[in-house]
């Protein structure tokens, strides 16, 4: 992810979180709303592990962002949040649940 695709305002953070539309499954929460581009925010909390796992796992989503940036569509902000259960997955997991998700959703209309 370039610096220049992360949310970095705590204002657009929270407005995407709390007027956006969210999309879930076991592993992630995904919250998006329409803006003129895309851009991504990651949310690991600390219940997940120490800063090291949590620092393990964020580089893990922006590697999985990077590697299937065309399945996000254009013009949308996101904000991912990882679940507790991510834990008990291989990156390859982490990264088909999170497409598998995101296809559901975007592959619909």
């Amino acid at each position: 992810m370039k610096k220049r695709d992360i949310v970095k305002s705590k204002l657009l953070f929270d407005d995407i979180i709390h007027k956006g539309n969210k999309i879930s499954n076991k592993y992630y929460i995904v919250y998006y709303n329409n803006k003129d581009e895309k851009k991504f925010g990651l949310a690991v909390g600390k219940k997940i592990g120490s800063a090291v796992m949590r620092n393990k796992i964020k580089r893990q989503l922006r590697n999985i962002i990077d590697n299937n940036y065309d399945i996000f569509p254009n013009n949308y902000n996101y904000i991912i949040i990882v679940k507790k259960e991510i834990l008990n997955l291989k990156y390859h997991d982490m990264e088909n649940e999170l497409v598998k998700l995101l296809k559901e959703k975007f592959n619909e209309k």
